[in-house]
């Protein structure tokens, strides 16, 4: 069974699925079960993953560790997003970026989660502000 919002990737060849909605059955690629990601809340190795927030006038900026998270063509964040009350939002990273994005949020955040396309998925489900 999936559930929505769960992540999966391919291990043969890299594809990634986002659940929209839940369902019974498996998801397969390249002939095999997929593996779903599952979301990592704990620092490991000398990189920073969890997604942090920060107010501003137009809602929340969402920042990928207070240590910014290296963002090389082999090693990046290749997306951040963030779910409310009323739905999910995601912004897509490419190389080079910063990785931050910022967020027009009005009503309570429930969640935020980033992916590391080396490290995995990444969430910050009791999110904080920092000053």
């Amino acid at each position: 069974m999936t559930e929505k919002q769960e992540i999966y990737k391919c291990a043969i060849c890299g594809n990634i699925v986002e659940v929209l909605d839940n369902g019974v059955g498996t998801l397969v690629c390249c002939n095999q079960n997929m593996n779903k990601m599952e979301e990592k809340i704990s620092e490991e190795g000398n990189e920073k993953h969890k997604p942090i927030l920060e107010k501003n006038e137009e809602g929340v900026e969402v920042k990928v560790s207070s240590i910014p998270h290296p963002m090389e063509d082999k090693h990046f964040i290749e997306w951040i997003e963030i779910t409310t009350k009323n739905g999910t939002s995601k912004k897509f990273l490419k190389p080079g970026e910063k990785p931050e994005k910022k967020f027009p949020v009005g009503t309570e955040i429930i969640k935020v989660r980033s992916y590391c396309n080396i490290h995995g998925l990444w969430k910050n489900d009791a999110p904080e502000f920092s000053n």
